[in-house]
């Protein structure tokens, strides 16, 4: 006798039936490549657009870009540190993948082919991934300097990461996978 699911469960709530995806690990590693590169990019905007604010207001004459330890400096250094993230893609990727493999990668399987989660659990670990990485180096100099680098890291982490879920959503293509039918006969 076969157990009746009840329909007033949401779709994570029920049993999560066995079905093979195609493209998970493929869109895992392209998303992964791509936040090396996302963050890369995004931190040296980042760091001209703050340059070029600072030019404009006088705020550069005033005040040393890594130096005095405040906010701003902070801010600064994680934006540098950001657009830096490619020398180090030995590390980052597979740790982008790890990250990205046990959040968005299991949502195919939850039945959840939306792609605001998926944009939402990229952009939430971008921000956890770069944001504490920034944040090592910016306690070094102080505890104002450390709070601007978590806000600048956190902040180039959760653009590229929900750069990030869109790609990752837009190679595996959930909902379309859910909705093919397998006539295999052979």
């Amino acid at each position: 006798m076969t157990e009746r699911q009840n329909p007033d469960l949401p779709s994570y709530a029920a049993p999560a039936a066995r079905r093979s995806f195609r493209r998970i690990k493929l869109g895992l590693f392209l998303s992964s490549l791509a936040a090396c590169l996302f963050v890369a990019i995004i931190g040296t905007v980042c760091t001209r657009i703050l340059m070029l604010v600072m030019g404009i207001t006088g705020a550069a004459m005033n005040y040393g870009m890594l130096s005095g330890g405040g906010f701003i400096g902070g801010m600064s250094g994680a934006f540098q540190l950001a657009s830096y993230n490619f020398l180090l893609f030995f590390i980052n990727v597979p740790a982008a993948w790890l990250a990205l493999g046990l959040s968005i990668g299991r949502l195919p399987y939850r039945s959840i082919v939306r792609r605001p989660p998926f944009i939402r659990w990229g952009s939430i670990w971008g921000a956890i991934l770069v944001g504490a990485t920034t944040s090592l180096f910016g306690f070094l100099e102080g505890f104002i300097s450390g709070v601007g680098a978590v806000a600048g890291g956190a902040f180039v982490g959760a653009l590229a990461g929900a750069l990030c879920g869109w790609l990752f959503h837009a190679i595996v293509q959930p909902a379309n996978q859910l909705t093919d039918v397998d006539v295999d006969v052979f």
